[in-house]
């Protein structure tokens, strides 16, 4: 019998990604979507949907419990008002949200269900201001004001609630700026950047392995240091999925 893993946000830019990766795997994937188009999406690529919105906690538990899974992997946000001026300090304020609440059922649920690890989705552009590239050990952002505050306070809760659980082997995942397919853009965007496919390559090899803790994840001669995942992961910012479909791996 293959592991179950579950992926909270499956139909989502690094979600959708990492689902294939996973299937491709031979992983059981049970994957959440709020979206009934998403929903056949992902049932068309071998993953078993399951509609659930993160804030209701008792519909959660219930399709974790269901899934049995060993591994959980958060790749919940709220971008739905995208980053225009108009709407980004709604949409930071609801990413914050489901960082707090959406993470605290998810945790929840995995430990109810009996999941031994959980990896989850974090950023790498909230470190303070110093000398790069940044370390997974160096501080946060110091003295962080209005929306950026906002932001900072969903970044803490999450890697807190996540990193701190008994019971459960948590792994943060501070991603660069993500660019490729699905995402806002084509290109690089930010001095610490990474593709969507090699983003969700990462979130794979840290189901598989990996001490728990934080692991940066961005493109070498950026912001912060990705040696880490390279090193512990296997992890490579080169990695893409033509790759899979080339039976590479």
């Amino acid at each position: 019998m293959s592991t179950s893993i579950f992926v909270a946000g499956a139909a989502g830019a690094i979600g959708i990604r990492l689902s294939r990766l996973l299937v491709a795997r031979q992983y059981h994937v049970t994957g959440t979507t709020r979206s009934k188009d998403r929903a056949e999406v992902l049932r068309k690529i071998g993953v078993e949907p399951v509609l659930v919105d993160a804030f209701d906690a008792q519909a959660l538990a219930e399709s974790v419990a269901k899934a049995q899974p060993e591994v959980v992997i958060h790749q919940l946000t709220d971008l739905s008002g995208g980053f225009d001026a108009a709407h980004a300090k709604e949409t930071r304020a609801r990413n914050a949200h489901i960082r707090r609440e959406g993470t605290a059922n998810l945790i929840r649920a995995a430990l109810q269900a009996g999941a031994r690890r959980m990896v989850a989705q974090s950023i790498a552009w909230m470190y303070c201001a110093g000398k790069p590239p940044y370390r997974e050990s160096d501080p946060l952002m110091c003295g962080a004001e209005g929306d950026t505050a906002i932001s900072l306070a969903g970044v803490k809760a999450l890697e807190t609630q996540v990193l701190n659980t008994p019971g459960l082997e948590g792994v943060v995942l501070r991603y660069g700026s993500l660019y490729g397919p699905g995402t806002a853009n084509a290109k690089p965007q930010r001095p610490s950047a990474v593709h969507v496919d090699s983003a969700a390559y990462a979130a794979m090899l840290a189901a598989e392995r990996g001490a728990p803790g934080i692991y940066n994840i961005a493109e070498p001669g950026g912001e912060v240091d990705s040696g880490k995942a390279q090193r512990e992961l296997g992890w490579s910012a080169d990695f893409r999925l033509d790759e899979v479909k080339a039976g590479v791996w």
